[in-house]
């Protein structure tokens, strides 16, 4: 028999909490790397000047913050290693993390 899973309850709970954040007013302000810029004016606030198309890098990634602040290094999504798809994301997610703080 597989392995059985409940990543569905796990993903339901990761957003539930993602919502909870957000209905107790912990959303931040958007990094301004990823705030629009595509109007005049944009630039001079800092808006996009320093964001990195990920499909333009090696991997489809690049690090960049992409959270506010005040949410840096929260994760909402921690997989079950249940069966071999869980731990094959484990893996990657923990490959991206390690990245993401700069170690390789």
């Amino acid at each position: 028999m597989a392995p059985k899973s409940n990543t569905a309850i796990t993903a339901i709970t990761a957003i539930d909490a993602a919502i909870a954040d957000v209905r107790a007013g912990k959303t931040g302000a958007i990094p301004d790397d990823l705030r629009d810029a595509h109007y005049k004016g944009a630039k001079a606030l800092g808006h996009g000047v320093h964001y990195q198309l990920p499909h333009d890098f090696p991997g489809g990634w690049v690090r960049q913050q992409y959270l506010p602040d005040n949410l840096r290094g929260k994760h909402y999504y921690e997989p079950k290693q249940t069966g071999k798809y869980e731990q094959a994301l484990t893996q990657r997610l923990a490959q991206l993390r390690s990245l993401q703080q700069g170690r390789q």
